[in-house]
């Protein structure tokens, strides 16, 4: 599964990739700063599965899902906030799982593999 990392902050980019980079089947393809690297990064990587941190400068996270999606049609989209009201935003906007940045690692891996079971549901359809 190739993932694409987005999130203002070097230091969370960082750690997940350190993090993904551990595990068998996942392929960190690129990383975004804010929303206008991220659209470019997504047109050229075509990820499966974008980290998206809620709250990415440049657009608002409703709008930059649906310009995401727009690149990427069956990209799958996990938000990432520390801030607990951005959940029901992020669920609401049409994400697939949100992560609160507080949560342990575990939480994170589990939301990724059930992206990537319907993933690979999707690609055995083909």
């Amino acid at each position: 599964m190739r993932i694409l990392l987005a999130d203002d902050q070097p230091k969370v980019r960082f750690a997940l990739r350190v993090l993904l980079e551990r595990q068998l089947g996942l392929e960190v393809v690129g990383e975004a700063a804010d929303a206008k690297g991220l659209l470019i990064q997504a047109g050229i990587a075509c990820p499966d599965l974008v980290l998206l941190g809620w709250g990415l400068p440049g657009l608002e996270g409703a709008e930059l899902l649906r310009a995401l999606l727009e690149i990427c049609p069956d990209l799958f989209v996990i938000a990432l906030s520390g801030r607990p009201e951005a959940r029901q935003a992020a669920l609401v906007a049409g994400v697939d799982a949100f992560v609160s940045k507080t949560d342990l690692p575990e939480r994170l891996l589990a939301a990724i593999n059930s992206c990537g079971s319907r993933w690979q549901g999707r690609a055995r359809q083909i």
